[in-house]
């Protein structure tokens, strides 16, 4: 049976309390990791590992954290996304909100996208693929 979308963010809340040692109550949809969860980027692979065990699906090599656009010179020109970057950086993460960081995409404020909504958005796509 399908997981409702309260069941998958009960479920990311439980992973993120464990893989962050923070209160469950810090946990709401609009937390971004780092920022308000203090997840520092070796406790990302920690979440994608958890997150594959908790709920049995495979996460590959930058699908939900996209690391690899950083160094391209076609998408990131003095810390700031170019049209093409950004562009890039939607398709590579349809699961996550731009309507803020598409204003200002400084590279600075990338992590800003990825939320606890984030989470929830991409595994509820993984589960339904």
């Amino acid at each position: 049976m399908a997981m409702s979308r309260a069941e998958v963010l009960e479920q990311v809340r439980a992973t993120l309390v464990e893989a962050l040692a923070v209160e469950p109550e810090e946990v709401t949809e609009d937390a971004t990791l780092q920022g308000d969860l203090g997840a520092e980027s070796i406790d990302f692979l920690d979440i994608v590992f958890r997150l594959e065990k908790n709920f049995n699906i495979k996460i590959p090599r930058n699908e939900l954290f996209p690391d690899d656009l950083l160094n391209n010179p076609e998408f990131v020109v003095n810390g700031k996304f170019t049209d093409k970057g950004l562009e890039q950086i939607k398709k590579s993460m349809p699961h996550a909100d731009f309507s803020t960081f598409e204003k200002d995409p400084d590279v600075n404020k990338m992590p800003d996208l990825f939320t606890v909504r984030t989470l929830v958005n991409y595994i509820e796509k993984k589960l339904a693929a």
